[in-house]
Order: structure tokens, then C-alpha cells, then sequence
């Protein structure tokens, strides 16, 4: 008696690689996704750009009135730095995080009809001492000392331009340092400066 044997090639099956397909674009997903830290630092970076472009157009108009936008009454950071446009910056991206989900403004479009993306120190001048003039947007409009929380921890709003990873400060003298969320120094203002954060 002849007995035949079947040769079966082990393979995978189609719900095997269905399986190690959603795995691979989890962990894709993970680490390099609009939350991921990867994602988050290239977009800090842009972010910087976007700040030091601002304060361009800030220090311009510093130099032709003596000291950084103010008005009376502003609620938010959209009723000073509506000043700027577009006399002193017809871009309104620079008004916009690339790590924030805030839409795009049209070009030379008046900012008091959009949301930014910043929060700006109202009532610093050309001749204040090094102190922020501009951040990302902050969780409150609230002074902090070292080690209190300014930027979202959990990557909710408010203040998570950059998801969990901080944010970006522009000082007056043009620089720009990222930070953790909680407070690397202090961020306490007086003599009529004001925290003003762009709409809710």
C-alpha cells in the first residue's frame, strides 16, 4: 500500500499580517504622530521661527512708537497683535504654532476675526529688562513662579500648543527658549504688564 503525504508550506495567513500590519502602523503612529515627542520637537523648532519672525515685526513697531503694541481694554492676545497687521506683517502664519491644530489665517487678514496661536506680556517696552514678551499659549493668564505648571501636561487644552512637551518663550531681546510644561523660571510681571492668551 502506496501512502501519499501532503508537503504543507508553513505561511501566514491573511488575519496574521492583517494583525502585524496595525501593529506596525500603531508603533508608527507612537513615534512619530502629531503627539509623539519626535513630531512635537521639529515642531517646537518651527514654532521658534514663527516667534522670532513676530518679534520683527514687533520690534518694528517698537522703533516707530516707542514700546511693543498696547491698547486699552484688550481681552486677548488677537486685540494687540492685530496692530501688526499689515502694516509691520502682512503673514499672518507666523501668528499660527505648526504644533498647534489652530487653522490657517488668510494673508494680510485682520486677526481680531481668528484665533492665534500665542500669548503675548502687554505693557513691556524697548527699554524693559530680559523678560517674555511672547509664549505659546499658556494654560491661564495667571503669574507663575519656578515649578508651576504654564503649558497643558496631558496634551488637553488649554495650553498645548506642543501636546504634553511645553512650549516656546520669546524674550525682549529677541531669543527664544522651549520649555517643559511646568515653569524653568519665573514668569511673575508687574507694572502694568498684563498676560493676554489668544481665544479659547
Amino acid at each position: 500500500m502506496i501512502v501519499f503525504r501532503r508537503n504543507y508550506l508553513r505561511a501566514f495567513s491573511l488575519l496574521e499580517l492583517l494583525i502585524t500590519i496595525a501593529i506596525i502602523c500603531i508603533l508608527s503612529a507612537m513615534l512619530y504622530g502629531f503627539g509623539s515627542a519626535s513630531h512635537q520637537r521639529t515642531q517646537k523648532q518651527l514654532c521658534a521661527d514663527n516667534l522670532q519672525k513676530t518679534f520683527l515685526a514687533l520690534q518694528i513697531y517698537a522703533n516707530d512708537f516707542g514700546k511693543f503694541p498696547a491698547t486699552t481694554n484688550a481681552q486677548t492676545s488677537e486685540d494687540v497683535l492685530s496692530l501688526l497687521v499689515p502694516k509691520y506683517s502682512a503673514d499672518t502664519s507666523i501668528f499660527i504654532c505648526p504644533g498647534g491644530r489652530d487653522s490657517q489665517i488668510p494673508f494680510q487678514a485682520d486677526l481680531h476675526k481668528y484665533k492665534i496661536s500665542y500669548a503675548y506680556y502687554m505693557g513691556r517696552d524697548t527699554n524693559s529688562a530680559l523678560a517674555v514678551l511672547l509664549s505659546d499659549r499658556q494654560i491661564n493668564t495667571a503669574p507663575k513662579s519656578v515649578g508651576e505648571q504654564v503649558f497643558s501636561l496631558n496634551g488637553k487644552s488649554p495650553g498645548n500648543n506642543h501636546h504634553k512637551f511645553g512650549g516656546n518663550f520669546l524674550f525682549t531681546d529677541g531669543s527664544v527658549q522651549s520649555s517643559k510644561p511646568l515653569a524653568e523660571f519665573s514668569l511673575l510681571f508687574s507694572n502694568g504688564v498684563v498676560l493676554l492668551n489668544p481665544k479659547p
